[in-house]
């Protein structure tokens, strides 16, 4: 049996969600670009396309925007829980305490059927954004913003965020940022939630393990720090240098190489570059985006690497008024439905994953 460090190239399963059609440059999403969805659709209708297989007539939109509507209010107890969670909790550990917490009120938790795993998928995919929300403002001691009845799924969202109800441009760039996110083939948390599962441990329990592997820094984080490093250098030039010092140094850059897409550009990384362009334009400040084209520039020229879908999100993000430490959490949430999907598409053609070692360790030895 071939060993392949990080199963590079390993085909783990089979699936009908997506695939990344890397010779095309294209992100499928059931049978779907990517890109156009983005271009075109809403993320709740993304979202019913990854849970129910098809993309919404307006009637069927109109009922699963409601379904998500009534579900967004979170249990007071589970409220209650987080208020008791220590000021130092990461951002990740209290979605991670909120998602698992919130299996204990689904009292069709062990059901696995289709039906049953899409009532879940729905639950999750209304409640993960009050609970990042909700959450965070509980760690820094400010009131919760409820849901706001009137606004849509990402306007809603990005009122509990900030606190502040958004504009028609901010809503649609940051519905389009979450759709970029929604759904990416089989990166670490979405094998790590098709591995819980597949030993038909619950949705709730497959996406706590999700959140676990999406915390590495290795998977998620980029966007954090993509934005910290813009923070530090403040400026084009300024930016400029301490990439030359990084490289200098042999660090890590975050937000540029993917495994995947390894020497061409994350696609999703261009849209979110002309969200940037239109949110800069609009502020009358072109700052951020001069400093990550000079880093864009110096990335490929220097290193033959290009940014990917983090670089560029996370400088809109900051222009939304989102906290920084907040932005991995909302990569989670975005995925949800993604997640999600994998999930149902595991139960419905289970097989237990149980891969075998290439052992290296000594034998024989002899037992005194």
């Amino acid at each position: 049996m071939e060993f392949r460090p990080g199963l590079e190239e390993i085909i783990a399963a089979e699936t009908k969600i997506s695939f990344l059609d890397v010779e095309n440059e294209e992100i499928v999403i059931r049978g779907y670009d990517l890109i156009k969805l983005v271009e075109t659709k809403t993320y709740t209708e993304a979202a019913h396309l990854l849970i129910e297989g098809k993309l919404p007539s307006q009637p069927e939109k109109e009922r699963f925007e409601m379904q998500l509507h009534t579900q967004r209010t979170l249990p007071q107890e589970l409220v209650k829980i987080l208020k008791q969670l220590p000021q130092t909790t990461h951002p990740m550990d209290a979605l991670r305490t909120g998602i698992s917490v919130l299996a204990s009120f689904d009292p069709h938790l062990d059901e696995r059927t289709e039906a049953a795993n899409k009532e879940k998928a729905i639950k999750l995919l209304a409640q993960v954004p009050a609970i990042i929300a909700s959450s965070h403002r509980l760690l820094h001691n400010q009131p919760v913003v409820p849901s706001h009845q009137e606004l849509s799924y990402s306007a809603n969202f990005l009122y509990m965020l900030t606190g502040k109800q958004p504009s028609e441009l901010e809503v649609k760039i940051f519905d389009r940022s979450l759709i970029a996110y929604i759904e990416h083939e089989l990166p670490n948390s979405t094998f790590t939630a098709r591995v819980i599962s597949s030993t038909h441990a619950d949705l709730y329990g497959a996406l706590t393990g999700a959140v676990s592997s999406l915390k590495g820094h290795l998977h998620g984080g980029a966007n954090e720090a993509v934005m910290y490093m813009l923070k530090e250098a403040e400026s084009p030039e300024k930016y400029k240098q301490l990439l030359y010092q990084k490289l200098a140094n042999k660090e890590r850059i975050m937000g540029f190489g993917h495994r995947v897409y390894m020497k061409k550009m994350d696609p999703r990384a261009l849209l979110m570059k002309k969200a940037l362009q239109e949110l800069s334009e609009v502020r009358g400040d072109t700052t951020l985006l001069e400093m990550c084209e000079a880093g864009e520039t110096i990335m490929r020229e220097e290193k033959g690497l290009y940014p990917n879908l983090d670089y560029y999100a996370a400088p809109v993000y900051y222009l939304l008024g989102i906290p920084i430490e907040l932005y991995t959490p909302i990569f989670f949430s975005a995925r949800t439905a993604g997640l999600c999907a994998h999930v149902i598409e595991q139960h419905n053609n289970n097989r237990l994953y149980r891969p075998r070692v290439k052992y290296v360790g000594e034998r024989h030895l002899q037992v005194n």
